[in-house]
């Protein structure tokens, strides 16, 4: 794998590159350049295990940009809630939804000090995208921000993202902090979720559990896989649309499929809800 320039003065103000980061490790299995050795030796261990770790990262992303596009042609949606953005790559959700719908509106999400770095810059590309500072996993922090309530018009429909997220939180009340963000959304919103899972059949669960075990004990310290219906529940009780929660690769393919899935692809699910 080719390495990134690491000499010190590249190193944004306040990243720790001794630390694994969420996002870094994200932008390395995408063939990013914004990440350093530390998040690159997460991806290796867990290739031990799971030789296409890479295919998670790309399951996840192919599986928003096709729910975007959803978004915006069928739900006609003009306001995005993107929690946890991660660092900019290509076909952004603002990418996405401002070439069919121009002036729809784009609020990313985050703490990460190296998305904060670079996701300002390259991200706020015009009026109609925002980048906030604030901790995803507490939904007050985002509700009650003073940028969220006065960009978002939160009497119309909002889409709220949390593509790749919620497997890094590792607490048990997941289905409450979910339920807090879709209490406080308009009627007509939607819920975007895609998450690590453990599916629980013979062929592709121990794979899973290895997965997680190499994810957890690396230096990124999360990565959970949780089951279809742990899963399900972190919709807040919206209204799934067809086909439902299924795994990333089946949630409306853009064409059709010669290649059989693979192991990780096996391990990954994702879907949309709609609040009525």
């Amino acid at each position: 794998m080719t390495e990134a320039v690491e000499s010190p003065s590249s190193h944004p103000v306040g990243v720790d590159i001794t630390r694994a980061s969420i996002a870094r490790v994200y932008d390395a299995a995408l063939n990013g350049t914004n990440n350093y050795e530390i998040d690159r030796r997460v991806l290796d261990q867990v290739r031990t295990v799971a030789p296409e770790v890479n295919d998670l990262a790309w399951a996840n992303r192919n599986f928003l940009i096709r729910a975007c596009r959803f978004l915006a042609t069928q739900g006609r949606v003009t306001q995005y809630l993107d929690c946890g953005s991660g660092l900019p790559t290509a076909e952004n959700t603002h990418q996405v939804v401002q070439r069919i719908i121009p002036d729809a509106r784009v609020l990313y999400v985050d703490n990460d000090p190296v998305v904060l770095a670079h996701g300002r810059a390259l991200l706020e590309e015009n009026e109609n995208t925002r980048f906030v500072e604030a901790d995803i996993f507490k939904p007050e922090q985002i509700l009650q921000n003073e940028t969220a309530r006065e960009f978002l018009d939160w009497t119309k429909p909002i889409a709220l993202l949390h593509n790749g997220t919620l497997h890094h939180y590792l607490g048990d009340d997941y289905e409450e902090m979910m339920r807090t963000y879709v209490d406080a959304l308009p009627s007509g919103s939607f819920v975007v979720v895609a998450h690590f899972l453990d599916p629980k059949t013979e062929a592709h669960s121990a794979i899973a559990r290895r997965m997680e075990e190499k994810f957890t004990h690396s230096p990124m310290g999360s990565g959970l896989f949780r089951t279809w219906d742990e899963i399900g529940r972190m919709f807040g009780g919206t209204e799934l649309v067809d086909p439902g929660l299924v795994l990333c690769e089946d949630w409306w393919p853009d064409g059709p499929r010669y290649q059989p899935l693979n192991q990780v692809q096996e391990c990954i699910a994702g879907g949309v809800g709609r609040k009525a």
